[in-house]
């Protein structure tokens, strides 16, 4: 595992748990640029690092080869340069991937004390809410599809929609017996089963994670006035389907299709909407940073259904 030599490899030079002197800290800050040293506690794996490690383009920087992975991560402020925040603060940044991080870009949050407070700040819940919330824009009433429906996003994404007035809520996945309690109506294989068995009259809304032949035959499933959230291309980014996905236009235009790309970062007035429904999120647990590559790989490989986090 490499290490950023901007944090002169702090593990090496710090035993597992104990807090970094002020010392170490004062003979490193010549060599960084951020002004918290932060004990990473719990990280999220994604299968959008697929993405990062391709080198695809992405809202986020790829991967560098020979450099650290980065990712979502809570912990703990061992050291400090800043006088508001001190020792003991619990903070959110994306410099997972090591026990120790430096970071000058954070979020200041309640200390946590579980994988499932963990959960409220790694999850990917609000992405889900924001996506069929105001991208999908789900009416009540409405037929929802979930592509992805046991992956991080699609997971939660039953219970969201009838919060949205959903009347009926339909999932592909390419492992249906991982979907049983995610309260999705009907989900089928997307190796042997049918869109249009699932969903006979139609689609009003799609939250869509995996673009390729889903998103098309998502299109032809469309009913008029559809609304469609791109939110990931799974079929392109887990080395499947090429990029370029080939949609009718007539088919758009006819129906008054809408698509929209989205980020949850477009619509922070959501963020606080989604924490006070409280929902949990499905999730798995992964001890130790030894274990979080061979983790990553089993998510690629779709056998986690919910969300992914490592306990550092």
């Amino acid at each position: 595992m490499a290490f950023d030599s901007r944090e002169v490899r702090l593990d090496t030079h710090v035993p597992l748990g104990q807090p970094l002197t002020h010392g170490l800290f004062q003979q490193t800050r010549s060599l960084i640029s951020g002004p918290v040293v932060v004990r990473n506690r719990w990280m999220s794996l994604t299968a959008a690092m697929r993405t990062l490690i391709s080198g695809t383009a992405a809202p986020m920087p790829a991967y560098q080869v020979g450099e650290v992975m980065h990712g979502p991560a809570v912990g703990e402020v061992v050291a400090s340069t800043d006088p508001e925040l001190a020792p003991g603060t619990w903070v959110r940044h994306s410099r997972g991937w090591r026990e120790y991080a430096v970071v000058d870009t954070y979020e200041k949050i309640d200390p946590v004390s579980s994988a499932e407070e963990a959960m409220r700040h790694l999850g990917q819940g609000l992405t889900t809410y924001v996506g069929l919330r105001a991208a999908a824009q789900v009416q009540p009433g409405d037929t929802v599809l979930v592509t992805g429906a046991t992956g991080a996003v699609g997971s939660i994404a039953a219970p969201i929609a009838r919060l949205l007035g959903a009347a009926r809520v339909v999932g592909s996945t390419g492992s249906p017996g991982r979907a049983a309690g995610l309260g999705y109506d009907a989900v089928y294989d997307r190796h042997t089963g049918s869109m249009a068995d699932a969903a006979p009259a139609g689609v009003d809304a799609v939250l869509d994670t995996v673009g390729g032949q889903q998103l098309r035959e998502a299109v032809q499933l469309a009913r008029p006035g559809a609304r469609i959230a791109l939110c990931g291309a799974l079929a392109h980014q887990l080395g499947g389907d090429p990029p370029a996905v080939e949609l009718d236009l007539m088919t758009l235009i006819g129906k008054r299709i809408t698509l929209r790309g989205f980020t949850a970062s477009d619509h922070p007035h959501l963020h606080e909407e989604w924490h006070r429904l409280g929902l949990r999120e499905p999730f798995t647990v992964v001890d130790g940073l030894d274990r979080a590559p061979q983790a990553l790989i089993d998510l690629l490989a779709g056998r986690y259904a919910g969300g992914l986090v490592v306990r550092v």
